[in-house]
C-alpha cells in the first residue's frame, strides 16, 4: 500500500501544479484569445477546455456521483466552439478539482487502485480505456491526456501573449 499511497500523493502534486500553470496561462490571455485557433484544423484554448472537462465528467463523475455520461465530445472539438475567460478558467478549476477529488477518495482507499469502476456502466464508445480498466489505469490516462492538453493551452497562451509569468 505504501507504493500505491506514495502514486496517488505524486499524481496529486503535479495535477495541483498543472492546474495552477494552466490555469495561470488563462488568466493572461485576452477573451478573443479563448477562441483563437492558430490554424483553421487546430483546437483553441476553449476547445481543449472543453474536452478536458468532458473527460473529468465522462471518466470520474460517473464513477463519484454516479452521473449519467451526457457528454457531447464532437461538440467540444467544434470549430467556433464560444467561451468566455471566465467559463475557461471555471471549467479547468472544475476539471482538476473533480480529478483531484478523485485522487482524495483514493488515497483513502489505495485498495480501489486496482478495482475496476466501469464494471457497471454502459460500454465506454470513445476513451482510451474500456469497462474493465483499473482505476490504476485511468488515473494514468487522466494524467497523460490532462497534461498533454494543458500543454497546447500554455503553448497558444505564449503564442497571444508571447512571455508569460509564472510567479
Amino acid at each position: 500500500m505504501e507504493l500505491a499511497l506514495e502514486f496517488i500523493q505524486s499524481m496529486k502534486v503535479k495535477l495541483i501544479s498543472e492546474q495552477r500553470g494552466t490555469l495561470k496561462a488563462i488568466e493572461q490571455v485576452s477573451e478573443e484569445d479563448i477562441t483563437w485557433h492558430p490554424t483553421p484544423e487546430s483546437n483553441s484554448i476553449a476547445n481543449l477546455v472543453a474536452h478536458i472537462r468532458g473527460a473529468a465528467h465522462s471518466r470520474v463523475e460517473t464513477i463519484l456521483y454516479n452521473i449519467p455520461d451526457k457528454r457531447d465530445r464532437d461538440k467540444e472539438f467544434e470549430r467556433g466552439l464560444m467561451m468566455t475567460k471566465e467559463e475557461a478558467y471555471q471549467h479547468t478549476k472544475e476539471a482538476f478539482d473533480i480529478i483531484l477529488q478523485y485522487l482524495e477518495q483514493l488515497q483513502s482507499e489505495p485498495e480501489q487502485l486496482l478495482s475496476q469502476p466501469f464494471l457497471h456502466l454502459p460500454p465506454l464508445t470513445y476513451s482510451q480505456v474500456n469497462n474493465e480498466t483499473t482505476a490504476l489505469n485511468l488515473m494514468m490516462a487522466m494524467f497523460r491526456e490532462v497534461h498533454y492538453h494543458t500543454g497546447q493551452i500554455i503553448y497558444i497562451a505564449k503564442m497571444r501573449k508571447g512571455e508569460l509569468t509564472w510567479d
